[in-house]
C-alpha cells in the first residue's frame, strides 16, 4: 500500500485484527489459472465473518439488535496474483470510527507472506426501516467502550 486507507484519529485505540487462512479453489480461477478479480470481495467477507465471530459484532449480532450493516463502499488494489491451489491468508482490520459505520481494511498475503491484494469496505448502519443511523446504536457504543478500555484482544 502506498498510503493508509483510513487515517488514524488522535486518542483512538489501535485497530482490531483477525486473520483467516484459505486455499484457492479451482472454481475461483480464470483460464490463466489466476484468481478472478471478482472473487476478492468474498475473501474480504471471510475475514469480516471471522471478525464478527471473534469480537461478537457480526452480521447476525447486529441484525438481532435491529441494526443492518450493508456495504456502502468497497475498494480493491491488486499487486500479484494468487493461483490454484495456493494457500493464503486474509487479514481483516477494523479501524476506529466515531460514526455509525464500520471501516474494514483487508490484506491478502500468499504463503511467502507477500502482499497480493489489499482493500477496504465501509459498512453503514441502518435501522429496521432502512433509515441511515447518524449515531451508533447502544450495542455498537458498548462494543467501542470495551475496545477503548482495551478489553478486546
Amino acid at each position: 500500500m502506498s498510503r493508509p486507507y483510513f487515517s488514524g484519529q488522535q486518542g483512538a485505540p489501535s485497530p482490531l485484527r483477525v486473520s483467516v487462512e484459505r486455499q484457492v479453489r479451482f472454481e475461483e480461477v480464470d483460464p490463466l489459472n489466476i484468481v478472478w478479480h471478482g472473487r476478492y470481495p468474498s475473501y474480504f467477507e471471510d475475514a469480516r465473518v471471522a471478525f464478527g465471530e471473534k469480537y461478537g459484532i457480526g452480521y447476525l449480532d447486529c441484525y438481532e439488535r435491529g441494526i443492518l450493516t450493508p456495504i456502502k463502499k468497497m475498494h480493491v488494489d491488486y499487486f500479484r496474483p494468487l493461483r490454484f491451489p495456493e494457500r493464503f491468508t486474509v487479514e481483516g482490520i477494523l479501524h476506529w470510527s466515531e460514526a455509525a459505520r464500520l471501516d474494514f481494511e483487508f490484506i491478502v498475503r500468499n504463503k511467502a507472506r507477500e502482499i497480493t491484494t489489499t482493500g477496504y469496505t465501509v459498512q453503514m448502519m441502518l435501522d429496521p426501516q432502512m433509515n441511515i443511523m447518524l449515531i451508533a446504536p447502544p450495542f455498537v457504543q458498548e462494543f467501542r467502550e470495551r475496545w477503548q478500555r482495551g478489553d478486546l484482544s
